[in-house]
């Protein structure tokens, strides 16, 4: 699922394991915080859009060599809006080396205290943008679940040394993959989807060129997946999907809805059937709760309970 997506939206632990869910078969949460533990096949670090994103070990290197570098600036008024000047920024990157370095994987609380200890504020959002400092600079990742927080590493003594990335050869992986995921598409749905610049995005799409059939409609795919698919069964899917967050528009997946699924850059869970988000839904008391945004029929309500009990088996697994 994750060399398909590509990148996994996973700012939210639970949405992006229910990304995973909603594409597989016969998975717990147990299984991808194996994967991310013992494994070491899975990773989360902020890649693309400014966003922290789950995505295969073997992807991080080049992912992060092409889409981090636009997001320094970002970063930067960020860290001094939460009053932490270059100076800081700078200690506080090096506390959290160092204190990977001599005590290996820390959670967030961990670390907290020693970026406080060499005098650097880790109030409000500060310390969420010294370690995104880090990140960006290819240092650490979100590697293993401790308990039930989410631990950093060093990305050195995780997942070893990397070779340099040839960033032509990355567009162009870039772009096949995440038609592979999201095709059809355009240019600025990838521009979008990355956070890079369109020309980036046609550079990408140029170079590929020849596994390439455009539509009627105007937009791209990839030749070996231009076969028609079967549209998924009844299916509740997770805060943060990425089928709301891989195109500009939303439109063709939730009509007039949006504003009851996404709002403040918060997105909501929600139930898809035939291709369309027809309610959105919580947990209420260790159970489903639909939010139906017209009448569903019988079968379709019978199969959104079904996939609610696999729903809560996964949870729980």
């Amino acid at each position: 699922m994750a060399e398909r997506l590509l990148a996994v939206q996973a700012q939210d632990p639970r949405g992006a394991r229910l990304a995973i869910r909603a594409r597989t078969t016969g998975l717990t949460t147990a299984d991808v915080d194996r994967a991310l533990t013992e494994n070491r096949s899975l990773v989360v670090t902020w890649l693309n859009r400014g966003t922290l994103h789950l995505v295969r070990s073997e992807d991080y290197p080049w992912l992060q060599a092409l889409t981090t570098p636009p997001l320094f600036a970002g970063n930067a008024r960020r860290l001094a809006q939460e009053g932490v000047s270059p100076d800081d920024a700078e200690r506080g990157v090096e506390a959290i080396e160092r204190a990977l370095t001599e005590e290996g994987p820390l959670t967030r609380m961990q670390l907290r205290e020693r970026v406080r200890a060499v005098g650097v504020p880790a109030e409000r959002q500060a310390l969420v943008h010294v370690l995104m400092l880090a990140s960006l600079r290819g240092l650490v990742v979100r590697g293993p679940v401790v308990g039930k927080h989410h631990a950093y590493v060093l990305v050195r003594d995780w997942l070893g040394r990397h070779r340099l990335v040839d960033r032509e050869l990355a567009l162009a992986e870039l772009v096949r993959r995440y038609l592979v995921g999201h095709g059809p598409a355009n240019e600025r749905d990838v521009a979008k989807w990355a956070g890079l610049p369109l020309r980036d995005a046609r550079a990408g799409l140029s170079a590929i060129s020849r596994q390439l059939v455009e539509r009627d409609d105007g937009l791209v795919d990839l030749r070996s997946r231009t076969q028609v698919h079967d549209l998924p069964p009844p299916r509740l899917l997770g805060q943060f999907e990425p089928v709301l967050l891989g195109w500009r528009s939303r439109e063709p997946l939730v009509g007039h809805h949006e504003s009851l699924l996404v709002s403040g850059g918060l997105f909501r869970p929600f139930a898809l059937v035939g291709g369309r988000a027809v309610a959105a839904w919580r947990l209420v008391d260790g159970r489903v709760e639909l939010e139906p945004f017209a009448k569903l029929s019988g079968a379709e309500v019978a199969a959104l309970e079904t996939d609610a009990d696999e729903l809560l088996q996964f949870l729980a697994g």
